[in-house]
């Protein structure tokens, strides 16, 4: 294995502009005390599935972890290999490169518990794999695969993630495997133009109307269920638990830009989404929470049904008000629709097919040149925006000497 330094990645953080706007350093402490209160949490739940409490040792496996290795054999026999880390005869590389576990390709755990990434063996291709306990959530396969069929596979506005293929887990009757894509976040790498961001929301509106349209409800669709396919922004494969850094931790990763490589973004995880009759003009469903806790019509009234796709207008307006109005300047155009989407009253916000409406009509009154213009993080200092101040524009002029398109939009 390879040792390398590692670095902080480059995600973007959020800024409030509220009235209550908290300074940077109340925001980090903020952004320290939830992490480990996560981590917390994590704890309480590994020691309730595996009667265990995790090894705390650097580059040590976590007790989900362990699962993933006893199934190591298994998937391979089906075509699907894991990182060397969860191999039976795995032997952690720093024991004798003297290396601290962190600087070391084995020495990262995968971020989420259900979630772990692979390779498929019949051409290499850069998996992940989730398990679905199908007790806890009956209808994450049904739905997913429900997207696969083929006339609405090939529907070029679909944005739900794909299952390749679907296991049954042996001696564990309950537990499905997905076999999907491997996505990174949709806010890495940064964005570069206005233009970018005007492509990915596009594509964000067009994905949840389509499943608005199939009378599917997401009930989930937070900023951590919005992924993006990005191996073409990459010219070399990036590590699946460090995204900074290469496959093979020989280096740091380097990455083009959305302008470059178009991505093709998706709306992921199904666990809390329900599909509805199409003659049911309005369903209704007990207020479950997702990963976004602040859905007005949660907060007092839990036990009042309500219809889940009005809920779901909100979620993404959310996260296109946190991502993107507070953490970035120059998308200013953006409030009207985004005040309407996150308004307290359900009622009062517009459907997807009005607020798909209504950005094709803002994105037509946008000049190619706002669209070219750099899209400036928040928290970018004096230094930050010299620099990529200066190759925004050095890109820039290529782009349109070359007349490539101000808004890129993928190959379907």
């Amino acid at each position: 294995m390879i040792c390398t330094p590692t670095c902080m990645g480059d995600t973007a953080t959020l800024k409030d502009k509220s009235p209550k706007a908290k300074t940077k350093t109340e925001r980090k402490a903020a952004e320290a005390a939830e992490l480990e209160r996560r981590n917390v949490l994590r704890a309480q739940r590994e020691f309730e599935a595996f009667g265990a409490e995790r090894d705390r040792r650097p580059g040590a496996l976590s007790v989900y972890e362990v699962w993933w290795c006893q199934q190591y054999q298994w998937l391979k026999a089906h075509g699907y290999l894991l990182r060397a880390r969860y191999a039976p005869e795995w032997v952690p590389s720093w024991e004798s490169s003297h290396c601290h576990p962190f600087t070391c390709e084995d020495g990262h755990i995968s971020p989420f518990p259900q979630i772990i990434d692979a390779t498929r063996i019949s051409d290499g291709l850069y998996i992940s794999l989730k398990v679905v306990d199908k007790s806890v959530h009956p209808h994450e396969v049904d739905i997913g695969q429900y997207f696969m069929m083929e006339h609405l596979a090939s529907d070029p506005k679909n944005h739900c993630i794909p299952f390749l293929d679907v296991l049954s887990v042996p001696n564990e009757e309950e537990k499905q495997i997905l076999v999907m894509p491997l996505l990174l976040d949709f806010t890495m790498p940064r964005f570069d133009t206005v233009g970018e961001v005007v492509e990915c929301l596009r594509q964000l509106f067009e994905g949840l109307l389509f499943m608005h349209t199939n009378h599917v409800a997401h009930r989930d669709c937070m900023s951590r269920n919005i992924m993006m396919d990005a191996k073409d922004l990459y010219p070399e494969p990036y590590h699946p638990a460090q995204p900074h850094m290469k496959r093979d931790f020989s280096g740091y990763v380097k990455h083009l830009t959305r302008t470059q490589r178009p991505p093709k973004y998706y709306l992921i995880d199904f666990g809390l989404s329900r599909r509805y009759d199409a003659t049911e003009e309005n369903p209704l469903e007990y207020p479950i929470f997702g990963g976004d806790k602040s859905v007005p019509e949660f907060q007092n009234n839990v036990n009042v049904p309500i219809n889940p796709f009005p809920t779901d207008i909100y979620y993404l307006g959310n996260v296109i008000r946190e991502q993107f109005l507070y953490a970035r300047s120059g998308l200013e155009f953006l409030k009207p629709l985004v005040d309407d989407m996150v308004q307290d009253d359900p009622s009062g916000r517009p459907t997807m097919e009005a607020v798909v409406r209504r950005f094709d009509s803002i994105r037509q009154k946008l000049s190619t040149w706002k669209l070219r213009s750099r899209v400036i993080s928040m928290e970018d200092g004096l230094l930050e925006n010299i620099y990529y101040g200066t190759t925004h524009w050095r890109r820039r002029i290529g782009f349109i000497v070359r007349r490539v398109s101000a808004i890129p939009r993928p190959s379907d």
